[in-house]
């Protein structure tokens, strides 16, 4: 009895003292996280200052004139690679030349860029009618082959373009849909990417929520629409501003289905546009940034968000 009273004394001072030897790691550890946060700070500042430098450039290069930047495009010719080029800071005179003749006297950057906002759109738009409604079906119906169908969907997730580019050209071509704005946007509406993100999300919200929904009457359609879109909302914005992204900077699909040159999207045709038409490379450059910059702006907190969730999930 004597030795199990001990015991009994002894066993709470050995944990109080294993509990104060973690916390004071953890203390060491929060100081040297502390001390090292001004350098921590530094090296992002350092990292965005070099991702955010050349679209800084670009826009601020889109207010030149247009025969000074045709004169600072020609010099850079002559310059040998291994050394450093003169940059220009500020320009002999703001213009919006550039903005003018790629806008107005040259047609054809609009054309291009109205092609890339059909494309886009179109895209996003059949995938919000079918990512988020396979999802739901795959998350929280149970039926059979249900699992090989998932299984099926990661195995497309992991092929490249490259494999399945041959037998798409072949089912266009036999449906008649090459060369046409339908050979893009269809095979890009099922993403298999964007399935595999909300389907974990949508698998991992608690079932009560949707049992409070049966609850008050809602059927099926109306219990996906009332009450798991609205608790989606973060990862559905997530996944748009980054397929949106994604379809924006379409550049093999168009090549391989398109062969009409006034269909391409801007993506394609970016380079050719910028040497015909000498010194409005940069206004063409800003205006092809601006949109992907406001969809980000607009969802940044989403797609924080969004990522965040998925990760907890």
């Amino acid at each position: 009895m004597a030795q199990g009273q001990i015991s009994q004394v002894k066993n709470p001072a050995a944990k109080t003292g294993r509990v104060s030897g973690r916390r004071s790691l953890i203390r060491r550890w929060m100081r040297k996280i502390h001390k090292s946060r001004p350098l921590a700070f530094l090296l992002l500042l350092l990292i965005s200052a070099v991702i955010l430098l050349p679209i800084v450039f670009t826009f601020l290069y889109s207010f030149f004139p247009k025969s000074e930047i045709s004169a600072f495009l020609n010099q850079r010719g002559s310059y040998d690679s291994a050394k450093w080029m003169d940059v220009l800071f500020s320009p002999a005179m703001v213009s919006l030349r550039q903005y003018y003749t790629i806008l107005i006297e040259e047609p054809q950057y609009l054309q291009l860029f109205c092609n890339s906002v059909l494309y886009a759109f179109g895209i996003l738009a059949g995938q919000a009618l079918v990512i988020p409604l396979t999802a739901y079906g795959l998350s929280r119906f149970t039926f059979k082959g249900r699992d090989a169908l998932f299984f099926a969907v990661l195995m497309l997730m992991l092929l490249p373009f490259q494999v399945t580019m041959a037998p798409s050209v072949m089912t266009l071509r036999a449906i008649g849909l090459l060369n046409t704005p339908w050979a893009v946007i269809l095979p890009m509406v099922f993403s298999p990417f964007y399935l595999f993100l909300l389907r974990q999300f949508m698998i991992a919200i608690p079932g009560e929520i949707v049992e409070a929904g049966q609850m008050d009457g809602a059927g099926t359609f109306r219990t996906y629409i009332h009450v798991m879109l609205p608790v989606c909302k973060p990862i559905l914005c997530a996944a748009a501003a980054l397929s949106f992204a994604d379809c924006w900077n379409l550049v093999e699909q168009p090549l391989i289905y398109l062969t009409n040159r006034s269909m391409q999207p801007l993506s394609v045709m970016f380079n050719q546009i910028s040497d015909e038409s000498a010194g409005v490379a940069f206004a063409g450059s800003a205006l092809y940034l601006l949109p992907m910059l406001l969809i980000y702006i607009y969802f940044q907190d989403d797609i924080v968000l969004g990522v965040q969730l998925s990760e907890l999930k």
